[in-house]
Formats: C-alpha cells, structure tokens, sequence
C-alpha cells in the first residue's frame, strides 16, 4: 500500500482540536475551582484517586478514537480509493500510536517529577501550596507543548528534519544513558537571573500568592520564582518528548492529545509518586532505551522496512522496555543515601 497521507489535517479538523482545547480547560476549571479550591496537602489517597481519573479519561478517549476512526474512514471514499486500505487497521493504528505516544510521554513525566521534588525541596515549598503551583505550570505546559507541535508538525514534512531530530533522540539517549546525575540550581538558571532584573522579587512566601506589594512596588513572591522555573524546566523536556511521539505518528492530532492527556495527569503522578521516585534508579536507563530506539526507528529502522515500521512493535518495545526498568528497580532497590529528598507530604 502506498504512503497514505496525514489522516487527520488541520484544515479539516480545527473543530476537534477547539472542542478538545475547551474540554481540557473545562476539567482545569473544575479541578482548581472545585475539587482544589482550598489549598492543602494532597494526600496519597486523593493522588491515587485522581491518577486513575486521568489515566481512565485517557483509555476512553482512546476508544472513541478508534471507534470514530473506523467510522470516518469507512465513509472517505477518497482514503477507500487506495488500494490495500483497510479503515479497521488503519482505525486499529491510530489507537495504538496514541497508546505508543501517551506511555511514552507518561514515562518521561516521571523524569519530570524527579526536578520537581528538588525544586520544590530547593525552595522548601510548604506542601499545600504545591498543587496550586503545579496546576498553573500544566496550564503553561499546555500552550508550550500546542507550539512545539505545531512548529514539529509542519517541519516533519521534511526528511532531513526527521533524520535530524532523529540523530538527535540517539544522542539524548546516550546522553542520559551514561551522562551523569543531573544537578538542580534554580538560582542559577537564566531565566530566573533575567526575571530579577525585570521585577523585584521578595524574600518570603505570601501564602499561595505569587505577587505582592510592598511599598506600592509590585513583587514576585518566591513562589512565582517556582513556577517559572518549572515552566523554563517543562520547555527542555519537550524539546526530548515532542520529537519522541513525532517518531511513533505523523499525525498531530495524535501527538496533541496524547501529550495533553499525559500533561494532565503529571500533578496526580507527582503527589503520588514524589516521595518514592528516586526508588526507580534504573527507570533513566529505559528511557534511555526508548528514545534510542525511537530514534533509529526515525532514521535507520524505518528505512530499512521502507518507512513501515509495525506501530506494534513499537509498543511493545517501549512498554517492555520502561515496564523492565521498573520491575528491576523494585527486585534491585537502590541502597539508601543520607539527606534523602522529602515528599509533598513530609517535612522540609
């Protein structure tokens, strides 16, 4: 069958992609006007509950993905024109790209998770006004992640860009591989220099608030300060997860929601996981693995299966591969170290 064209175009789905941006702000406004409304200490009871919310939205969008797939390209008559199009397996592998795209991204949130407890440890914190940063560092996540997309979207059209970003997936992998323990110093950052010059930034916490006034000049509280300096640490990792879903689906639709889905789960994932991750020491190294491969499968595996590299496979590799890393971290524990990071919920 020949190559089949990008099945989901913007052109003729800027509907969906309004009416899913609207959904995701609708649950954001729910989540923070509602259910997180007061600011407190996220138990790991209320983490367990909300990650399973996430991640059950994410398997029925993924069903109806499917189910809407087949359906409308069993009624394109110039997608049934091709020949060897079959809309059930087309249906069937657009589900599992997502799939693909949403564990992979997953995986590399709990990378995310790992520079969030030191920053928040950095800054100490206090653990009740941990959700509120967050929340306003997915909603920045948010429209970072929807540019990336949008600028990978149209330069993946170009096959140096692909062998480009893939040569660089490789390299990231080695990187991480055998590059060492990554060292956090938010005070050092640029963005964090840059941002003093501009604004005053004041010495204490004011409760959740990220500005104040003091002497009728506007300041940053410290608290701000997190933020940014979690949204300057979300815009690096994109540049690795991005280019990573891209090397599993050319459609961006795909690479949209799954990020997105996987975005919204990350707080749910850090408060349930923050006081353990350092427990999956190997976890660095199947990552390493999975955007190894991703990237050989955008430069030297998809070429030589003539660009058809069964998503399947692709699956399987990466949920054996990060679901290995995880089970040799529990049956290997990593020997404990003095000075062990808190979690949300213990003291700093």
């Amino acid at each position: 069958m020949t190559d089949l064209p990008v099945l989901f175009p913007f052109a003729d789905y800027w509907w969906f992609y309004l009416s899913f941006t609207a959904f995701v702000i609708g649950l954001l406004s729910l989540d923070l006007g509602v259910f997180h409304r007061k600011a407190h200490a996220v138990s790991f009871k209320e983490a367990t509950a909300w990650t399973c919310v996430w991640v059950t939205l994410a398997l029925i969008f993924n069903l109806l993905l499917y189910l809407y797939s087949w359906w409308q390209f069993s009624d394109n008559s110039v997608l049934m024109a091709i020949p060897g199009f079959d809309p059930k397996a087309e249906a069937s592998r657009i589900a599992l790209e997502f799939l693909a795209g949403y564990l992979v991204e997953q995986s590399l949130s709990i990378d995310n998770i790992f520079v969030f407890v030191l920053v928040f440890s950095y800054f100490h914190v206090k653990p009740q006004y941990q959700h509120r940063v967050l929340f306003y560092g997915i909603l920045g996540a948010l429209v970072f992640r929807g540019i990336f997309i949008a600028i990978g979207a149209a330069l993946m059209q170009y096959k140096l860009v692909v062998i480009l970003l893939g040569g660089f997936l490789v390299f990231t992998g080695f990187k991480m591989m055998f590059g060492g323990e990554q060292k956090i110093e938010p005070e050092k950052k640029p963005i964090t220099r840059l941002f003093k010059k501009i604004m005053p930034v004041s010495h204490e916490f004011e409760g959740q608030k990220f500005f104040s006034r003091k002497g009728g000049v506007l300041h940053a509280t410290p608290l701000f300060i997190v933020l940014l300096v979690l949204e300057a640490t979300d815009v690096v990792f994109a540049i690795d997860s991005v280019p990573a879903i891209f090397g599993l689906t050319k459609e961006p639709l795909i690479v949209f929601t799954s990020n997105i889905f996987a975005i919204l789960g990350l707080r749910s994932l850090y408060f349930l996981l923050a006081g353990a991750v350092d427990k999956f020491h190997f976890l660095k190294y199947g990552l390493a693995i999975v955007l190894t491969f991703v990237g050989l499968k955008m430069t030297v595996l998809s070429w030589l299966l003539h660009g058809h590299f069964p998503i399947l496979w692709s699956l399987s590799i990466i949920a054996g591969t990060i679901g290995g890393s995880i089970v040799l971290s529990l049956v290997f524990p990593k020997k404990e170290e003095p000075n062990h990071l808190p979690g949300p919920g213990q003291d700093h």
